[in-house]
Order: structure tokens, then C-alpha cells, then sequence
């Protein structure tokens, strides 16, 4: 046993690379390791912690078994995770969150400490871990290398270990390794004494994931791991976790058991200098192979970054859209998530969209700040709409919000948003309604019944030119981080889901939908018919200060 990291190898080793990075030539690290180390010392300096010696020794060995050995990250991740206890003897770091660069051994790290957990070495009886990911091969990645070191060394680990192409299970402990990515609905009655999540960047909800770690917590020390690269799913779980860790790292919330290892470039512009490539993945300096590869895939992604995107976003961990189709950045579209203190009676344009009247709609309020332009959105989704089973939005969650309304009916009523808007006209003043000819035809008698009609001369029938005139504007207000649409999930959803295309017949850039069934964008072009009409808007110069919910690295 042993109560500080200085007397633990494994541990220091790391720590001092990344204390001394950058000098005498040694590689460089991003500033969440740095902050990572700090972290970690000041635990060890204010907390009663133990390390077991013997444990940890006895699981080192088993990288005999491997055609690898554990590199200096690995095993520092690997003792904080699996070998260090608090004082009431539970892990200290039950979680661990391993962000890091394509390459850098994720899936390997991963074989070595699942086929530790359930081997002899750890006492505690029927400690079943479950692989998860999104897609059955990303599942079994980590799963096949534990079979295959079983089947390598079968004459010596056939004593120890039964196994199958599906199930291995220790025979001492029956402590059982499986891979799964069926249904998360199917998962209930579960065991697990640890719970892998495998390339969390393609997680677009928590479904899975609540089903697993809600089985947590039967059997002794529960475990979750978390391993991912960058990914180009925007405000999903990985966004969370980054943001977690973040937070975390700065000391701004409590750790909570979660162990943050995230490696990725301080800043884009660092890619041109290879040695900071080191940052993003801390084990390309053992790698030379790899690193000869991403020197080619930089020189492609420097030729044409459109078709190599996924060089910034899943070697270098900094994502990067295809800046050719996408809206904005999803920095801007982050940028969103600000507070504005609403005024009565203040003016705004009200915006109208939908496709199908038996699938989304969505409606919002227009104002100004200022330089901001401040959008209020309500969406009704019907029931039975055939798209709502391929979405992979959590609809559930923004109902909670208040953000959307799921109607129980064939179609959604036009009466239905009509009420809406006159509810909206008891708190703004509105004296512009926006919406196209192809709305106008199905929502005209309810519109009319809350006195919004051609006739009044408050309803603006929205061109398609209209749209492509407004484009520039709103392009520039997301690049200056003007367009607040308050902690309003479901519109980053629309936002992200519209990309931009030269138009032919305009010049310019229209707006279409990236996906025809599975991304909805309802909401982004109810604010585009609105900011089509944001002249009529003055700049309010009262009360509702925009306040950033939080603040960019």
C-alpha cells in the first residue's frame, strides 16, 4: 500500500513528462494535462487516498500477454482508475474519460484494463464489464484483442479463462467480458460491475447510456470508462463530457469521481508545427508509423480541407465541419446558448415553418439587442409523424423544456399555432407575421382568427430571394456571436442540421436541409423567414443585458 503518488512509479513517471514538457526534448502536452497534473496533486495533497502496490503490481504483469507494452499515459490513467481507493476503500476515480486523437491506442488501453478487471487479480466475484458502442465492430474492437491474446497464449491462460467469440469469462471470479450495441431497452436486468462506452463522439442521446449505468451499483466499486476521439455529432453526449471535464479541470465543480485525460490542440493554428501534433495524441512519439501517416494526411487535408475534415476533427481533436456546406462553425452555434432578460411589449417579427403539417412545425419570436438578434421558439411535433422513430434527438428532454410539444393527433392543428401566436401578441408587440405561400394556404383561417391577415397587411409572404438577401446578414451576426437563441437545444439542433449552397438562379448562398428525413430544420427557417423582416425591428436599448452562459476555450 502506499498513500502518495510519490512513491508510486506508474504515476510519477507521467507527471513528470508532463511537468517538464517542451524542455530537453521532451514532447509537448495541451494545457488539459497540465491542468490534469494539478488536479491530480492537489487530490493527493488534501485527501486521505491509498494505492494499492500489490494490486497495481500484480495487473502490470499482465502486459506479458500483450504484443504491447502500456505506454507512460496508459499506466498513469490506468493506477488512478483501477488502484486508487479512498479511505472507506471505494475507487476514488470510479470514471474515466479518455479523450484523445485517432491512433493513439484508445481500444488497446482499454483490452488491457477490462482483461485486468476480470482476471484473478481482482477478488471481487462476478465483476461483468460491457463493451458498448453505437455500431456492432466499434464494440468488439476491444472485445477481439482480449480473444485474441486468449487464443495466443491458450496453452498457459486456458486455466484461468473460458471463452467464446462472444463471452469470456474468468473461471475463479465468473466475472464475464461482452460486447453489446443492441437496443437499450433490452439491457434491463443487468449486473455490470463496469461499463465501457466506446467512441462516445456517436452517441446523439443518453438512451444507452442511462440503461447501462443505471445497472451499476449491484456489485462492489463500479466502473465506467469513456474513450473517444473528436466526432462531427454537434450537442451530443461527447459536447457534455468535454464541457464536464473542462470544468472540472478549472476547479469549478466538484470531480465527483470523474477523471478527466483529454489530449487536443490548444488552438487550430498549432497544426502547422508538427511537434505540437504530440498534443492531440501522447503517443505518437512511440509510434513512428502512425506519425508518418498523419504527415501525409496533413499535407491532403492542407490541399482541400473540405474532403479531409476528419484530419482536425479525429487526429487533432479539434472539430472541423465541411466549411463548404455547413452554416457556421458549431463554436457559433454554441455561441447561441446566451440569456436575454425579455420586455414587454417589446417588437418583434414572428417567423412561421414547417414542412408537413403531420411531422414538425415550429414558430419564434424575432427581437434585437442591440447588435443581437434574439429568437423565442415553440415546436409541435406530431405523433405520428414517420420520421420521429429515425430521429436521434432527444424530443422527450425538450418537451420537458418547454421547447416543443408533441400533439396526439393525425396532424398538428393550425388552430393550435395560431393560439400560440396570439399568446405571443399579449406579451410583444408584433406587426409582422413571416411565412410562404405554401404555409399560408393550410394556416390562413386560423391566422386570420387572431388577426393576422393580408387584408391587416401584417402577414409578409417570404420569396425565396427574400432568403437569399438575408443569408449575409445572418452569417455574419453567427460569426460575431450575435444570434441568441437562450439554452435552447432543439434550434442548435435545426441550426446544424441546414447547410449553405450557391444558388444558380441567385448568386448567392440559399439555405437547404443537410438531411431529408432524419434532420429536421423547421425552427432554423422560421427564424430565417423572421430575420428576412428584421429591418422593422428597432434596437432595443432597455433592460435584458445579454448574459454568455459560459465562456469559450
Amino acid at each position: 500500500m502506499a498513500t502518495s503518488y510519490k512513491d508510486v512509479p506508474e504515476l510519477c513517471e507521467y507527471i513528470s513528462l508532463v511537468e517538464n514538457a517542451g524542455t530537453k526534448g521532451r514532447k509537448r502536452v495541451c494545457v488539459w494535462q497540465k491542468k490534469l497534473i494539478k488536479f491530480v496533486k492537489k487530490i493527493f495533497e488534501n485527501e486521505d487516498l491509498i494505492i494499492n502496490r500489490e494490486q497495481l503490481s500484480k495487473y502490470m504483469g499482465l502486459q506479458k500477454y500483450f504484443d504491447f507494452s502500456l505506454f507512460p499515459w496508459e499506466k498513469f490513467v490506468f493506477t488512478l482508475h483501477c488502484c486508487v481507493y479512498r479511505a472507506d476503500g471505494l475507487p476514488r476515480f470510479p470514471d474515466l474519460f479518455l479523450f484523445m486523437g485517432r491512433g493513439g491506442g484508445k481500444n488497446g488501453y482499454l483490452a488491457f484494463e477490462d482483461f485486468a478487471l476480470i482476471s484473478p487479480y481482482n477478488p471481487i466475484q462476478q465483476y461483468d464489464i460491457d463493451i458498448c458502442a453505437t455500431a456492432e465492430e466499434q464494440a468488439r474492437m476491444s472485445f477481439d484483442d482480449v480473444y485474441n491474446v486468449l487464443e495466443k497464449h491458450k496453452k498457459k491462460l486456458k486455466r484461468y479463462f473460458r471463452w467464446t467469440k462472444s463471452e469470456i469469462q474468468c473461471k475463479k471470479t465468473l466475472s464475464k467480458l461482452k460486447y453489446r450495441t443492441n437496443n437499450a431497452k433490452t439491457k434491463d436486468g443487468l449486473r455490470s460491475g463496469k461499463v465501457d462506452f466506446d467512441e462516445v463522439h456517436a452517441y446523439e442521446s443518453y438512451a444507452n447510456i442511462k440503461v447501462f449505468t443505471t445497472a451499476l451499483g449491484k456489485k462492489p466499486h463500479p466502473r465506467r470508462t469513456y474513450i473517444t476521439s473528436n466526432g462531427d455529432v454537434c450537442d451530443g453526449v461527447l459536447d457534455d463530457q468535454i464541457e464536464k471535464s473542462k470544468r472540472i479541470l478549472d476547479f469549478e465543480i466538484e470531480d465527483n469521481g470523474f477523471l478527466p485525460f483529454m489530449c487536443l490542440l490548444d488552438d487550430q493554428n498549432e497544426v502547422h508545427d508538427e511537434e505540437n501534433w504530440h498534443k492531440a495524441n501522447p503517443s505518437l512519439q512511440y509510434l513512428p508509423t502512425l506519425l508518418e501517416e498523419i504527415r501525409k494526411e496533413y499535407q491532403e487535408w492542407k490541399e482541400n480541407r473540405s474532403s479531409a475534415s476528419d484530419f482536425m476533427t479525429k487526429r487533432m481533436g479539434i472539430r472541423q465541419g465541411n466549411g463548404e456546406i455547413e452554416i457556421t462553425s458549431w463554436e457559433n452555434i454554441l455561441a447561441t446558448r446566451q440569456i436575454v432578460l425579455p420586455i414587454v411589449r417589446e417588437i418583434g417579427v414572428l417567423g412561421l415553418d414547417y414542412t408537413k403539417i403531420n411531422d414538425f412545425a415550429s414558430a419564434g419570436v424575432l427581437t434585437k439587442r442591440e447588435k443581437k438578434f434574439v429568437f423565442k421558439q415553440k415546436t409541435w411535433i406530431c405523433k405520428y409523424s414517420e420520421d420521429l422513430p429515425n430521429i436521434n434527438f432527444p424530443v422527450e428532454e425538450a418537451c420537458a423544456a418547454g421547447d416543443a410539444e408533441i400533439i396526439d393527433a393525425p396532424e398538428i392543428p393550425p388552430e393550435l399555432i395560431a393560439e400560440w401566436v396570439a399568446e405571443q401578441t399579449e406579451f410583444y408587440n408584433i406587426p409582422m407575421l413571416t411565412l410562404d405561400d405554401y404555409r399560408l394556404a393550410l394556416m390562413r383561417m386560423a391566422l386570420s382568427r387572431v388577426g393576422f391577415s393580408k387584408e391587416n397587411e401584417n402577414i409578409y409572404l417570404v420569396r425565396p430571394s427574400d432568403k437569399v438577401k438575408v443569408e449575409p446578414v445572418i452569417d455574419s451576426a453567427f460569426r460575431n456571436h450575435n444570434i441568441v437563441y437562450g439554452d435552447c437545444p432543439i434550434m442548435r439542433w435545426y441550426t446544424n442540421n441546414t447547410k449553405r449552397v450557391m444558388s444558380k438562379k441567385y448568386g448567392n448562398y440559399e439555405y437547404q436541409k443537410i438531411e431529408r428525413r432524419r434532420r429536421k430544420t423547421d425552427g432554423f427557417f422560421a427564424f430565417v423567414a423572421a430575420m428576412t423582416q428584421h429591418e422593422l425591428i428597432p434596437e432595443q436599448q432597455t433592460a435584458g443585458n445579454v448574459l454568455p452562459l459560459f465562456t469559450f476555450q
